[in-house]
């Protein structure tokens, strides 16, 4: 049989083509290797038929073996997702379960990818990229069929088609189109306008959208632990997880301990799942961690993925309704509903009056003649009055309001963002505004985070420098305590090169001490030592440990690290600088509490390092109640970290203090440190600590009566040894006493307390992905000056809105009570469909363009903070309006009734001087609504461009409809002195702002008593 094959291969090589192409497509070579497999299987079939007649039947094909088609990798994309979306276990064994994998991808399990531009992008190519289709963007299109929905302007639009219609029959196509031509172009500048505006604010929230997507990861690439973009992971990435991190996308544990996966977002299921190497070691992308840490092999990304293909299905616009704008949109429908019976009887007068024979037409010609007059002028007529009666309704509802809303909550976001805050939820930008008082955290927040350990002690010395002065056991036992009860990492390129350290600040600062001045080799006691089990580090817990066993002689050890008291607490012996272990009584307890006191009182975050060998049967002991022992320990010794206050934070938190916000510090440090800290930052004033209830810990405040906490959580300033729980209990308790509160977070466990909070303010350095999706606002620095920004931008959109809703106001009581005097009066209204319809454009869209994007002023600081039920139109608006609007009435109505005989001018011009005069009125009441309060309407206009720009261009645009759009407008052209008089008439507005400021009004809303209430 030998001979046979050996005779067959040289046949086979013997008929095949002198040499292969050097480059053969990929089905080029699937064809080669066919032929090759075919022709050698026919050759060998016919020597066996030669050697021996009597052989079994053959198939008449032959299955071949298709290498992958992701080039050089020994695994396709199909098998890997299957396998991790279906948990399929027995499968991943068969391919030689997690390693094999990683070697299948060219994973190195020590160095992760090479991670070279070649690589990544070969991987793309292989198994495609870590982002999934969105749904389109709306497009301008659907913005303006969006404004094209209003009833108001359909029928706008119906009586437009009428008049063109009736126009064009009666006085021909050149001048018929006039009328009917006019309300089309005005409705459509309309829309045109407000479909472009929501058309911008809606890409900006779309751009912000993609920042709050941009996750940071860690992965390890090429040895290095480094910060990725989450869209920038690839197949083959090992992922670093740690509590509160999303899983960034579907893969396999590769190494870890104590991991428990949140997959409710997945499965729907509130019990944690444990993942581990032996008997679930698959991870679901868009799940989170929330104990635990390990290191993840990525198998799939992108829309590859369960979760890709999820949100490539999900609209990011979630119609999401604001407080604010819930009571606009009341308040337009009560006004709405005042305007339409304004217009009605505007609509009944008018018709009664021209079939009655009260009215005339330009030449003094009754219109209506019973039997003589043409159906056509009739239904005409009726047309015009009908339109000028939709037109009033038009004016009269401030559709306004929603797009200014819209607009002064787009800009805030945008100029909240270059401040380092971003907004996740629209609410919280006019929420914060409210706020009474804010939570914050310490660290991180109001200090650096830059960590440095600048005290150590061994026993009851304090150690200066070196570690030579110390047993070379007891530093031994600190090497292991540190390099193997940590989640952070050393990478050291070369000898030369300097270290890198990446972990939590706090890793990172124990990490750089115990190498640089202790001398410790993370990478060698690694491979001299074997991790058991680990209880990770939480906020709860405030602690962590390991169990280790030696190689060397299989010894089994507990290392704890944590909390300074509360190791000391699990402590019944030490080691002091000589290696003598001593027992730890009552009066050692006591000097150890001291020197903690100490370094507390510096403003140091204290830590203890505790070890104990155990029995070799404590091993399975822990395994099956996954527990390390915590008592009997032998004390190590403490460090000091120092982590100093950041530079502007007691500036923050005085202004903060002065807008009449409580500030309360909660940290998880001992109360010492938390004391020295909240003076530093003014939190404290010196010497108030001394008073009773002013700093408390957290257990104090959970042993407390439901009672005794509603009396005393207002006095408290500072909480520390805080659990999340009590951060928690606080926030209930402040809103139950009527406080907008303000929350800051960062971990998993603070998420019941941002969700609680009225305002939940992530940290966007240290925050886990879970505290960022429980917040409204993310604090992209972690600074707490940008919590103060926050605020004060929280309180310039609630200021902002009512500065728009004081001037449409004005607009909306003047041009009703004008219309509807002029049509009771004398049979007609002044201003004519085209003109209100752009006073409608002025005060709508013009108007909350200048208004709603006014910057926040340091007098917005200076004010107390606006009360959950204070109404949006205050007494001081009430004012500033109606003194406005009343003025404008009297002239409007003076110039309607005597105008002509004042001037010596006819009906059309006089019609134009009212139609100018009212717009004008609107320009100059635009300065006065950019101060509620202050009689200067002047001060910083300069840096407002925007606004600026705007009177500029209604100006032009008024003097074009005036002097150049006669047709158009229905208006004539004035002379210079008909100008100056409508200006003069207008510029009136400031004397009487100045003025109406003058005047004092009460605290209390005047119309707290009518139902109006409820809306405004």
């Amino acid at each position: 049989m030998t001979a046979i094959l050996n005779k067959a291969r040289i046949i086979c090589t013997d008929h095949l083509p002198d040499g292969r192409p050097a480059s053969l497509n990929k089905y080029s070579k699937k064809w080669h290797l066919a032929f090759v497999a075919i022709y050698c299987s026919r050759t060998l079939f016919s020597l066996v038929k030669n050697h021996n007649s009597k052989v079994s039947r053959i198939p008449d094909h032959v299955s071949l073996p298709i290498p992958p088609e992701n080039g050089c990798f020994k695994i396709d994309e199909t098998t890997l997702t299957d396998i991790v979306k279906e948990k399929k276990l027995g499968k991943l064994q068969i391919i030689g379960g997690v390693n094999g994998v990683a070697s299948s991808l060219q994973t190195s399990l020590d160095s992760g990818i090479q991670g070279g531009a070649e690589d990544v992008a070969r991987r793309h190519e292989a198994f495609g990229s870590n982002t999934y289709k969105k749904p389109l963007s709306k497009s301008i299109f659907h913005f303006v069929v969006e404004a094209f929905n209003d009833f108001m302007i359909l029928i706008l639009l119906g009586c437009a088609a009428l008049s063109l219609g009736f126009g064009v029959k009666e006085h021909g196509l050149k001048d018929g189109w006039y009328d009917g031509g006019s309300i089309f172009v005005a409705v459509f500048l309309v829309i045109s306008v407000s479909a472009i505006s929501n058309y911008r604010q809606n890409r900006q929230f779309d751009k912000l959208s993609k920042v709050s997507n941009n996750i940071q990861i860690d992965v390890i690439r090429s040895g290095r632990r480094q910060h990725i973009s989450i869209f920038d992971i690839v197949v083959g990435d090992i992922v670093c997880l740690k509590i509160g991190d999303q899983v960034p996308a579907d893969g396999l544990f590769l190494d870890g301990h104590s991991l428990q996966i949140d997959e409710s977002s997945m499965t729907g299921e509130s019990d944690h799942v444990e993942v581990n190497s032996k008997k679930n070691p698959f991870l679901i992308s868009g799940t989170k961690v929330v104990d635990g840490y390990a290191q993840m092999l990525v198998t799939s990304v992108g829309m590859n993925t369960t979760w890709g293909q999820m949100m490539s299905h999900v609209n990011g616009d979630k119609n999401e309704q604001t407080p604010l704008q819930v009571r606009l949109n009341k308040l337009t429908s009560a006004i709405g509903k005042a305007g339409l019976a304004v217009a009605f009887l505007v609509l009944v007068v008018l018709l009664v009056r021209y079939f009655t024979g009260n009215t005339t037409d330009e030449n003094g010609n009754t219109e209506f003649n019973g039997r003589s007059t043409k159906a056509d002028d009739i239904i005409n007529a009726v047309v015009g009055i009908v339109a000028s009666a939709v037109t009033i309704v038009v004016v009269a509802i401030p559709e306004g309001l929603p797009l200014a809303v819209t607009l002064t909550l787009a800009y805030s976001m945008k100029k909240m963002m270059a401040d380092q805050a971003m907004v996740r939820k629209l609410s919280a930008c006019e929420t914060m505004g409210s706020a009474t008082t804010i939570c914050t955290d310490k660290t991180g927040t109001l200090t650096l985070n830059q960590m440095k350990v600048t005290k150590f002690w061994e026993g009851k010395k304090a150690i200066d420098g070196a570690s030579s002065s110390i047993s070379p056991f007891v530093v031994s036992l600190i090497h292991q305590g540190v390099a193997l009860n940590t989640t952070g990492s050393v990478y050291r390129g070369s000898s030369r090169s300097e270290f890198e350290f990446s972990g939590s600040p706090t890793e990172k600062a124990i990490l750089s001490w115990a190498v640089l001045d202790m001398k410790m080799d993370q990478e060698e006691i690694k491979r001299n030592f074997t991790i058991l089990f680990v209880e990770a580090f939480n906020s709860q817990k405030k602690r962590s440990g390991v169990l280790i066993k030696k190689k060397e002689d299989n010894t089994v050890h507990v290392h704890w690290k944590g909390a300074a008291e509360m190791i000391l607490a699990m402590c019944s012996s030490y080691y002091d600088a000589s290696g003598v272990m001593k027992d730890l009584n009552g009066e050692e307890g006591m000097e150890f509490k001291k020197i903690i006191q100490g370094m507390a009182a510096s403003s140091l975050r204290c830590i203890a390092f505790a070890h104990k060998q155990v029995a070799e049967a404590e091993e399975e002991n822990v395994k099956e109640k996954k527990k390390l022992k915590e008592e009997n320990l032998t004390l190590l010794g403490l460090i000091g970290i120092k982590d100093p206050c950041r530079p502007g934070v007691k500036k923050a938190v005085e202004d903060c203090q002065y807008a009449g916000v409580n500030i309360k510090m909660i940290t998880g440090d001992n109360v010492y440190t938390a004391r020295a800290i909240a003076t530093e930052c003014g939190i404290l004033r010196p010497r108030q600590d001394m008073d009773s209830g002013v700093v408390v810990e957290g257990e104090e405040f959970r042993r407390y009566t439901p009672q005794e906490r509603m009396e005393k959580v207002e006095k408290i300033c500072v909480m520390a040894r805080s659990s999340p729980f009590d951060k928690l209990l606080m926030v209930q308790c402040l809103k139950q006493k009527g406080h907008v509160v303000a929350v800051t977070g960062d971990g998993t466990n603070d998420a019941p307390a941002l969700k609680e909070a009225d305002i939940g303010l992530s940290m966007g350095i240290q925050g886990t992905e879970v505290a960022k999706e429980s917040s409204d606002i993310v604090i992209l620095d972690d600074k707490f000056a940008s919590v103060a920004t926050v605020l004060k931008w929280g309180r310039c959109v609630y200021t902002n809105i009512q500065k728009f809703l004081q001037f449409q106001l004005t607009v909306n009581v003047a041009a009703l009570v004008i219309n509807f005097v002029a049509a009771i009066c004398a049979g007609e209204v002044p201003l004519t469909a085209v003109q209100l319809l752009w006073v409608n454009l002025i005060m709508d869209t013009l108007g909350a363009l200048a208004l709603a994007t006014e910057k926040p002023t340091k007098e917005l600081m200076k004010k107390p903070p606006v009360g959950r039920t204070e109404p949006l139109i205050t007494n001081i608006v009430w004012r500033n309006l109606l003194a406005q609007a009343f003025y404008q009435v009297a002239v409007l109505l003076i110039l309607q009734f005597r105008g002509e005989s004042i001037f010596n001018v006819t009906e059309s011009v006089n019609d134009t001087l009212i139609f100018n005069t009212f717009v004008l009125c609107q320009v100059f009441n635009e300065f006065n609504a950019r101060k509620l309060e202050k009689k200067n309407v002047f001060k910083g206009i300069h840096k407002n461009k925007l606004f600026l720009g705007i009177i500029g261009m209604t100006i032009v645009l008024q003097v074009l409809m005036v002097e150049f759009l006669k047709r158009f407008a229905g208006t004539e052209r004035l002379n210079w002195g008909q100008w100056g008089a409508c200006i003069a008439m207008a510029a009136v507005s400031w004397p009487i702002g100045w003025i109406v400021k003058c005047i004092p009004v009460p605290e209390r809303p005047v119309f707290s008593y009518l139902k109006w209430k409820k809306h405004i």
